[in-house]
């Protein structure tokens, strides 16, 4: 059985981590690994809506330290560990689609950059969110300290960094580090999916492509072309013609 497992329901795909007996945590094959899915999962026209969980209690713990040794033992093993890290990260955040994160009971570590790569976290009452990095002297990466920055404020995100100290997800909540707290976020979260499936993918992406500041690193360029393509996209055509008719418009993502 996969590390990493993907399904596809209609028009929503969800991406487990599929380690339960170690609470989800992640080897430096499964962030590769990780990265290639949602690549594949980017680039597929069928899939409008994907959902990231983890199989058993957890979400996942964060990185599996007991290969640390083996592979981040050192300056130069940790620089290459952590671009493997970022680049999972950057690939969940850089696909076209919404993806929605369903937590339940640990979210630490590596668990929260992976969850803060989202577009959305929907967690269980009982979730438990954190950052352990100070009790390994471990410095958080780049990228996931900025996300968590963006997301909770710099009290916020100093505190969690420098205390290590897990919050509930009522706490999370309020500090802005998971977006909806709900008995049952699978069921929440594929509500929204039935909600976004249903909307026109070149507005979801090129906002999202513009919500996540890349267009500030490349100008705008990008961003332009994408709103471009828009506007003479056969779905936008089909979004006049359906008001028109006074009917749901049929999306086709072109």
């Amino acid at each position: 059985m996969s590390d990493i497992s993907c399904t596809l329901d209609g028009r929503v795909a969800s991406v487990t981590i599929n380690r339960p007996h170690v609470r989800n945590a992640m080897t430096l094959a499964m962030w590769k690994g990780m990265a290639t899915t949602f690549r594949e999962l980017g680039a597929n026209r069928e899939v409008r809506t994907i959902i990231l969980t983890g199989a058993g209690e957890s979400f996942s713990v964060g990185a599996d330290v007991s290969e640390f040794d083996a592979i981040r033992a050192d300056a130069g093993a940790s620089a290459a560990y952590e671009m493997a890290v970022d680049s999972c990260s950057d690939a969940i955040a850089g696909v076209p689609q919404p993806v929605i994160a369903v937590i339940t009971g640990y979210c630490l570590g590596g668990g929260c950059h992976l969850s803060m790569a989202c577009d959305f976290r929907f967690a269980a009452p009982t979730a438990s969110l954190g950052i352990p990095a100070a009790n390994l002297s471990i410095v958080y990466g780049v990228r996931s300290t900025r996300r968590l920055l963006a997301l909770v404020g710099l009290t916020n995100a100093k505190r969690i960094l420098y205390t290590a100290e897990r919050v509930g997800s009522r706490e999370a909540l309020k500090i802005g580090l998971v977006d909806r707290v709900c008995d049952d976020p699978l069921h929440d979260a594929l509500s929204l999916a039935a909600q976004t499936c249903e909307k026109a993918p070149l507005s979801i992406s090129g906002a999202k492509y513009i919500l996540n500041d890349a267009a500030l690193a490349d100008g705008g360029l990008l961003a332009q072309a994408m709103i471009d393509c828009a506007s003479n996209s056969d779905d936008y055509r089909e979004a006049r013609k359906a008001f028109a008719e006074k009917r749901k418009p049929d999306f086709r993502w072109c």
